[in-house]
């Protein structure tokens, strides 16, 4: 039987822009007590964008957290109060200037359940019309295309850094590569 843990009190340590980190006091097995420090986010979307050639609309930035710049996918953080639905909207216009066509809901996941809430949803962009971007003041990007056949080769050998990335050509590799739809049954 799985136990699960009940909070005796909870402390918010940092309230920031993006961020809130807590500590929670709880119970664990056997009656006895621990911490936890949780990260508090409203969650974020990230968007594969296909080309009817195949392409995708890929972005390389710094992250600070890591040091370097890596490749992604277009992704940006919900809004409070805002649908995932709507943030794909408007990030995917924000950051590559393309406006879609038709965007269909891939999967929710957690991207790190040990110590952070955050949420992430992932969008699948086709049928894709170039536009201007309109970048955050503070965003720079760099904006290009890599065959998404060439991505999922990357993604399955370890090329591909990022974990929102990876899930999500290997997601929309299944959907639009493979004549059956037994791996993709849950849409």
């Amino acid at each position: 039987m799985t136990f699960e843990e009940k909070t005796l009190s909870s402390e918010m340590i940092y309230e920031g822009a993006i961020l809130n980190l807590r500590k929670d006091k709880v119970e664990v097995i056997n009656g006895r007590t621990s911490y936890r420090e949780i990260v508090e986010h409203n969650g974020g979307v990230a968007m594969i964008a296909v080309k009817e050639d195949g392409k995708v609309i890929m972005v390389k930035q710094f992250r600070k957290p890591i040091e370097k710049v890596i490749m992604e996918i277009p992704a940006g953080k919900i809004e409070k109060g805002e649908d995932p639905y709507n943030t794909a909207v408007r990030e995917l216009k924000e950051e590559t200037g393309y406006t879609a066509g038709k965007i269909e809901y891939l999967t929710k996941f957690y991207p790190s359940v040990g110590y952070s809430k955050e949420a992430l949803y992932i969008y699948l962009c086709t049928d894709l019309v170039p536009g201007d971007t309109e970048f955050d003041e503070n965003e720079a990007l760099d904006i290009f295309e890599v065959d998404l056949d060439e991505l999922f080769k990357m993604a399955v050998n370890g090329e591909v850094e990022d974990g929102k990335t990876a899930i999500a050509i290997m997601q929309a590799w299944a959907k639009l590569k493979l004549k059956s739809n037994e791996l993709c049954s849950n849409r």
